[in-house]
């Protein structure tokens, strides 16, 4: 007797055991489901503080709109939101031009990104707290430039452009220091990471400075430069993705409210002419 009421016990147990794990896991199928179905989808999307987070900051209820909640991860360099979305810790980055990609990818094999479209264009500048005129800098005069290839290069461009040096014909925009052909007042170059360049002002005798950055200091581009990039510049800054996510419903949604008069307006009234749409 007292065997047939252990089995019948032990019976009960095992029944009870099998019914919590059924209720546990019929638990854990509505969470699942209902995170399914909520109908929000968020996007994670890494930018520099001015003007590219400040423009999608302007772009989120424009996306919630479509269903999707922005993401915004600020960085302050050049190089990590290229990784970091190689990495799939981002969905998409939004800070640089075509030119300045496609070095970075030859110098990072691994990294395999595109552009899923063009926004705008940030004028680069030479700014200066010594002079007030590019042809009162003084022979032997100190430059800082940005010191990855294409920014930097961009910043010899200007500098031709400005008639300060003139550079060996045919280099454009992979122009290095060693592509100088005739610098007639000897002016010495100091290479900065792009981010830092604005923090050498009172040390050299001119600076330049990307738009987005020297915003971050409080530089008007359109009047504290004394030479800037016209609109015809090919740098436009790009939102770019991993290869094979720009036809994704979620970045399409973020281009055309990118590419959308609400961001257009905003553009053309916040940087007033500082940063131009290039669509």
């Amino acid at each position: 007797m007292k065997k047939v009421l252990a089995l019948i016990a032990a019976l009960v147990v095992a029944t009870l055991a099998f019914a919590g794990c059924g209720g546990s896991q019929s638990s854990s199928s509505s969470s699942s489901s209902a995170a399914q179905t909520s109908g929000t989808k968020t996007l994670k999307v890494g930018a520099t503080a001015v003007p590219h987070a400040e423009i999608l900051e302007t772009a989120k209820p424009l996306l919630e709109k479509e269903g999707i909640k922005l993401d915004i991860v600020e960085f302050n360099d050049y190089v990590q939101p290229n990784l970091a979305l190689n990495d799939k810790e981002l969905d998409a980055n939004f800070f640089q031009h075509d030119p300045y990609l496609q070095n970075f990818m030859e110098e990072h094999k691994e990294v395999k990104l595109v552009s899923a479209g063009g926004i705008h264009i940030e004028p680069m500048g030479i700014y200066s707290k010594k002079v007030k005129d590019l042809k009162d800098l003084k022979d032997g005069a100190t430059i800082s430039i940005p010191n990855d290839p294409t920014n930097g290069g961009r910043a010899l461009l200007l500098l031709e452009k400005a008639g300060l040096l003139k550079l060996k014909d045919g280099v454009k925009e992979k122009a290095t220091l060693q592509d100088i052909a005739e610098n007639p007042k000897n002016f010495k170059f100091q290479e900065v990471e792009a981010a830092q360049v604005p923090r050498t002002l009172d040390d050299v005798d001119a600076a330049i400075i990307n738009s987005n950055f020297a915003m971050q200091v409080q530089l008007a581009p359109t009047k504290d430069s004394l030479f800037i990039e016209d609109s015809t510049s090919p740098y436009v800054n790009i939102v770019a993705v991993r290869q094979g996510d720009e036809n994704r419903p979620e970045i399409q949604a973020l281009m055309k409210v990118l590419h959308s008069q609400e961001i257009k307006d905003f553009i053309n009234n916040k940087y007033k002419g500082a940063v131009v749409p290039a669509f």
